[in-house]
């Protein structure tokens, strides 16, 4: 018998939730069986249901935001501002779908009509992140819903019990349960997804080394939809600025909010320079005065824990190993609380290393390069495989032009922190980071292909060249 999926909240190692794995191609064929009645309602019914979703997530705002904090030990205002932004983006959505994929009229010759429609793929899977683990999944379900599908959702086996409450939102909007399936377990569920013939698509948010395992397993499907949300070791270029105040808590802010668990997180700081000293004393000294603490602590901390012991660990080690290969400390990495999973936020200089790991160091570690001119901070920027978000702070319009025009990223951002992407906006990025499918409000572009047709009331046709004379036998 299998072992159960348990998940423990970071900040006390309390059990919070546990059930056992899901008999995961049952609930593939419940879907399958379900989603074509779905697909055959109006859209205008879906939509209203989708409303009736945002509706209720509204009215169970604290119970979500409470149990999103104590599963991923985010602080509570920062769940609150999740399930928030979960509802906003559901008449995001709404707008993107008939925005994007809406029945559109053509110009066609000689009389014939020419119409665009969009059609549902049929099962969908989304495989979702511990980050965010309402809104993010939710961006990928929602689409898919209004565009007809059915759903198998696999929240990370890290935060099972905030996906489980998500889909029974969703029930109790009215969607059929057989429509919406919460998957409940680990890499093993995931891959049982991936592989089963009747999913036609592929929805990941997560670590590029599972999204490159899943893109390695599809290479011979071509018909399999796959898209891929992935990580980033994202780069803040610090330039001329007088306001150093504003441009330290604003790499603060990027660095180490939700304890750097997020995929939008800034990993690197590439400062000029002449500015390097006075900046980094600055965000050091703020930094210094982060309440890090368990998410209903009273006064709000601006850290919780990081989701688990391994998560931990492997934070501090990374720290040691750059410390250790040429990384000079500048605010060490500590471990507040004995037996459970915080840490503090760290920032290392890395200018003087021969070979700076292309990895993303998922938690609060902040890396800084100092470079002497724009040309240098330009190179490392897109020293890195990876290519989500960049972020410039001070300068002026023409560096800020210079970053866009050639930083290899989806998101690029001025004066303000690194995970600012607007609602209705894409959200993606490329090579390491991403498939050329971005979320957010693209995601209707994906969730429904489109359909040309051209139409005309009676069949009337001739062939006009290329057919041989006919041949005219005389009556005898």
């Amino acid at each position: 018998m299998s072992e159960p999926i348990r998940s423990y909240e970071p900040a006390t190692g309390a059990l919070l939730w546990e059930a056992p794995p899901s008999d995961v191609h049952e609930q593939i064929r419940l879907v399958e069986r379900c989603w074509p009645a779905w697909a055959a309602m109006p859209s205008s019914y879906r939509i209203e249901t989708m409303r009736r979703f945002a509706n209720g997530v509204r009215a169970a705002e604290d119970a979500l935001a409470d149990l999103i904090a104590r599963e991923t030990g985010r602080p509570l205002w920062h769940a609150r501002a999740e399930v928030a932004e979960l509802v906003d983006r559901v008449d995001r959505a709404i707008a993107a779908y008939s925005e994007r994929t809406g029945q559109r009229r053509l110009e066609g010759a000689l009389g014939a009509r020419m119409a665009l429609r969009h059609k549902p793929h049929g099962v969908m899977a989304v495989i979702g992140p511990h980050v965010m683990p309402a809104r993010v999944p939710a961006d990928h379900i929602v689409p898919a819903l209004l565009a007809g599908n059915g759903v198998l959702f696999k929240p990370s086996e890290k935060t099972p019990a905030t996906g489980e409450m998500l889909v029974q939102l969703l029930h109790e909007a009215g969607i059929i349960e057989d429509l919406v399936q919460c998957v409940i377990g680990g890499p093993e569920a995931a891959r049982a997804l991936v592989a089963d013939d009747a999913v036609q698509g592929i929805l990941f948010t997560g670590s590029t080394h599972a999204g490159v395992a899943i893109a390695r397993s599809l290479a011979a499907r071509p018909g399999k939809l796959l898209a891929l949300e992935m990580s980033g070791n994202n780069p803040i270029v610090a330039w001329d600025t007088a306001d150093i105040a504003s441009a330290a808590a604003l790499v603060v802010q990027s660095a180490f909010t939700a304890s750097g668990q997020h995929c939008l997180a800034g990993r690197r700081l590439i400062v000029r320079d002449t500015l390097r000293d006075p900046l980094v004393e600055e965000i050091k000294s703020l930094a210094d005065r982060l309440v890090i603490d368990h998410p209903h602590a009273d006064p709000s901390p601006f850290m919780g824990p990081v989701i688990d012991m391994d998560v931990a660990d492997g934070l501090t080690e990374s720290f040691l190993y750059l410390m250790s290969n040429g990384g000079r400390p500048i605010k060490h990495m500590q471990r507040p609380f004995d037996g459970l999973p915080f840490v503090t936020p760290a920032i290392i200089e890395v200018t003087s290393m021969r070979e700076r790991p292309d990895v993303e160091l998922f938690g609060p570690l902040l890396q800084i390069v100092s470079v002497l001119n724009f040309e240098t901070a330009l190179a490392e920027v897109n020293n890195t495989r990876y290519g989500l978000c960049a972020t410039l702070i001070g300068g002026g319009p023409e560096e800020y032009d210079r970053l866009w025009s050639n930083s290899h990223a989806g998101i690029v951002n001025w004066n303000r922190p690194s995970f600012t992407v607007a609602p209705n906006a894409p959200l993606g990025g490329v090579g390491l980071s991403g498939n050329h499918h971005p979320g957010g409000h693209y995601a209707a572009d994906y969730c429904a292909y489109p359909v040309v047709s051209a139409e005309v009331d009676q069949p009337r046709a001739t062939i006009g060249i290329g057919l041989k004379a006919l041949e005219i036998v005389a009556d005898r």
